[in-house]
């Protein structure tokens, strides 16, 4: 089976990283005194490939819904049904992902890339939906591209087919591409899928090479001996798979391993954001992830091109969900907010927003000592 042809994604910009640290030298306050404000405005600059950066604006938020045959060994309480009906909600706008966006102004849309279950009818309705609505006062747009009823049991065998997981990755590819062109200068991660935790659990053990144990959460809130059967599925999907790729703090897949890893043990949505991660880069928009399922479709992102996409990303948050942090901490990226989030839909990384387009507006408005006539120390 041949994989999609994954488009190029050009280096980040040193020269322009370079001057942007020069620039905030001379910015009328003492050097060093915005923090990591400052370490992403270089980094903003670096992958607008000039200084000063314009602002990331208007941001987008793309939702991929899909469901996953491992709920079947019990590691969630949750129906599998949920999922289908937090779609209706999302394009109803009354999630939290919803009000959250509205509040930065974001576009949301909802991806229907493997839910297991028929969708409510009328979703594809563009009509306004009042105080429920997107920013524009229209409801999200539900975006049909579903590749198969859900995912396959992990624990048993592979949860996709090559052609699916390549699939999966052209969608999110697409979707990138599609809010890119409507105007989308940011892009924002979310997803939905009862039971995604154990998969995005899975992945990061096997491409970080650490245990199951340290890397799974109780996601919606699972008590003790769930959690100690969720592990045990995560142990069997990767005994099933062989030796993990790689031990921590050590460079990115090989793409072959990671398409592998991603058909064996991932989920149609994360594969739908690892491709729309993937797409961004390619074309110098900076990827706000959210959380551990976001954090899981980053490291295959990773593996697929070479570490290409990884100067591109910015960690939102820090989920509670232990996977979270060491995926990032793999990718060597620190997030910007700590909450103690565990929701997922892209709200911790749409609530992260305001604080990336703030350090690109640092570089563009802030005056520097000459021109505002300030004394220098």
């Amino acid at each position: 089976m041949s994989f999609p042809v994954l488009p190029p994604v050009a280096a980040a910009d040193d020269a322009a990283a370079a001057t942007a640290l020069a620039l905030l030298d001379r910015l009328t306050k003492p050097p060093g005194s915005l923090g990591r404000l400052e370490d992403l405005a270089v980094r903003l600059a670096a992958m607008a490939g000039c200084c000063p950066p314009d602002v990331p604006e208007p941001a987008a938020v793309a939702v991929f819904a899909g469901d996953h045959g491992v709920h079947a060994e019990g590691v969630t309480p949750w129906p599998q049904e949920v999922t289908a009906q937090m779609v209706a909600n999302f394009c109803a706008g009354g999630a939290a992902i919803n009000v959250l966006a509205r509040q930065t102004g974001a576009r949301v849309v909802v991806v229907d890339i493997g839910v297991a279950t028929p969708l409510p009818e009328g979703l594809d309705d563009p009509s306004p939906a009042g105080a429920g609505g997107a920013a524009a006062g229209q409801r999200p747009r539900l975006i049909r591209a579903r590749v198969a009823d859900g995912t396959a049991n992990l624990a048993t065998g592979p949860a996709m087919t090559a052609g699916q997981a390549g699939r999966a990755v052209t969608v999110g590819l697409e979707v990138a591409a599609e809010l890119i062109g409507a105007g989308a200068r940011l892009l924002v991660t979310g997803d939905m899928g009862i039971a995604n935790t154990t998969p995005s659990a899975a992945l990061i053990a096997a491409f970080t090479g650490r245990p199951a144990a340290d890397v799974t959460g109780r996601g919606t809130g699972i008590d003790d001996a769930s959690l100690t059967r969720k592990v045990a599925v995560i142990r069997q999907a990767l005994e099933r798979v062989g030796p993990t790729v790689a031990a921590p703090s050590a460079g990115p897949a090989g793409p072959e391993r990671a398409w592998s890893l991603l058909a064996e043990l991932g989920g149609l949505e994360i594969a739908g954001l690892a491709g729309f991660i993937i797409g961004g880069a390619a074309a110098g928009v900076p990827v706000v992830i959210d959380g551990v399922i976001a954090a899981a479709a980053l490291l295959v992102a990773d593996g697929l091109t070479g570490g290409a996409v990884r100067p591109f990303a910015i960690a939102g948050h820090r989920s509670v969900e232990p996977g979270a942090s060491a995926a990032l901490a793999h990718l060597d990226l620190e997030p910007l907010l700590d909450l103690g989030l565990r929701l997922g839909e892209g709200t911790g990384a749409c609530l992260a927003v305001p604080v990336v387009q703030a350090a690109a507006r640092l570089l563009g408005e802030m005056a520097t000592f000459d021109s505002a006539g300030v004394t220098e120390k």
